[in-house]
């Protein structure tokens, strides 16, 4: 199959893309510790993931101290992450990238010892994950029964994202990108396994909805809509998530966002769902990017176990604009160039993910 349509330019909010291949944002634990800061390994790693007109979602960064989740996971919440993000925008800007910044809180999905003072993490409701957290020296532990969220806390929390998109401004960044899938806090306030609480933030769709649209508008108000980017994986089931009937929530909000003006809706194709922990390849599940492409007027960029095949032929058939890779994007920096070529892609080192140095990070090789 000769790939066209993968490399013909694309419209995104006020930008011009070369091609239609999106690095996903990817977790990989090797920031500065303590702090939690990018450094110079991070901006030469997105350096050479980085192409001229290419975009880049980098990855999940927690909007304030209480949002990690993992040990050595980035921050966009002081002066010396900005800094150091400012070292990664400035090298991706260098080989005429784009780059929009992924905000993340992970509520449950965390331990005491990431959190402030060895606090709990905070959710919704007070319904643990089932699972095994991540604890700041790698072990892992059960999800401990988090803590709920007081209903005079949510607008504080709405302003931690704003103040995140602020910093992103500073640091450098194109965009920005908010995570709401994958089991995280947003997701679970939509979700009604883990949301269930009787206030305004709880009980009908619209109830359970109000809190993601409430920080999409307090980011949008930073930066524009048409910079702002919003995942979501509507039938994932990564993190204890999944929502019985996901149809009638997610068709919801999609509409919501659809009049929003955002730069783009990113899914998360449902067969790809957990792929950070291990291989999966779900069978017998839904397309997303197919059922709710009609509802969705703006770009559309979906993820999920692509090849160059299948992602041209998503784009050829109209039901997505862009394809995001992640784990190819990892063993192969010069991705975008061997699926034009349809050259060999090297195969990623699932050991070498999380944490380290530049093993299975920067060294993995480029074409020639």
């Amino acid at each position: 199959m000769t790939r066209t349509a993968l490399f013909q330019p694309l419209a995104l909010g006020p930008y011009t893309l070369a091609h239609r291949v999106v690095m996903a944002p990817l977790t990989r634990m090797r920031s500065t510790t303590p702090g939690n800061i990018p450094n110079p390994l991070n901006a030469q790693y997105y350096r050479q993931r980085a192409t001229a007109g290419g975009l880049i979602i980098c990855e999940a960064s927690q909007i304030l101290a209480q949002g990690q989740g993992v040990p050595a996971s980035p921050g966009i919440h002081s002066p010396e992450q900005v800094a150091g993000w400012r070292g990664v925008t400035g090298a991706i800007h260098a080989e005429g990238g784009k780059a929009f910044l992924q905000l993340w809180h992970v509520g449950r999905i965390s331990h005491p010892s990431h959190q402030p003072g060895g606090e709990l993490p905070v959710a919704p409701s007070a319904i643990a994950a089932e699972g095994m957290a991540m604890t700041a020296t790698f072990s892992r532990e059960p999800f401990p029964q988090p803590r709920a969220l007081l209903l005079e806390e949510i607008p504080a929390l709405v302003a931690s994202y704003e103040r995140a998109a602020r910093n992103a401004q500073a640091a450098g960044f194109d965009g920005v990108e908010i995570h709401c899938a994958n089991g995280y806090l947003l997701e679970q306030f939509l979700q009604s396994r883990s949301n269930q609480r009787t206030d305004a933030y709880g009980g009908s769709i619209e109830n359970r909805c109000r809190l993601p649209l409430e920080v999409v508008n307090a980011v949008a108000s930073v930066w524009g809509p048409e910079r702002v980017g919003i995942r979501l994986s509507p039938f994932g089931i990564a993190n204890d998530s999944a929502e019985a009937e996901p149809l009638p929530l997610y068709t919801h909000l999609i509409g919501q966002l659809d009049r929003l003006g955002l730069a783009y809706l990113h899914l998360l194709e449902p067969r790809a769902s957990g792929a950070g922990q291990r291989e999966v390849d779900h069978q017998d599940v839904p397309s997303a990017c197919e059922l709710f492409r009609p509802l969705w007027q703006g770009r559309l960029i979906t993820a999920g176990n692509f090849r160059g095949d299948s992602a041209e032929e998503t784009i050829a058939q109209g039901l997505a604009d862009a394809i995001a890779f992640g784990r190819l994007f990892i063993s192969n920096p010069d991705l975008p160039r061997r699926l034009r070529l349809e050259a060999p892609l090297t195969p990623y080192n699932r050991a070498t993910f999380y944490g380290g140095g530049p093993e299975g990070y920067t060294d993995y090789p480029r074409l020639g």
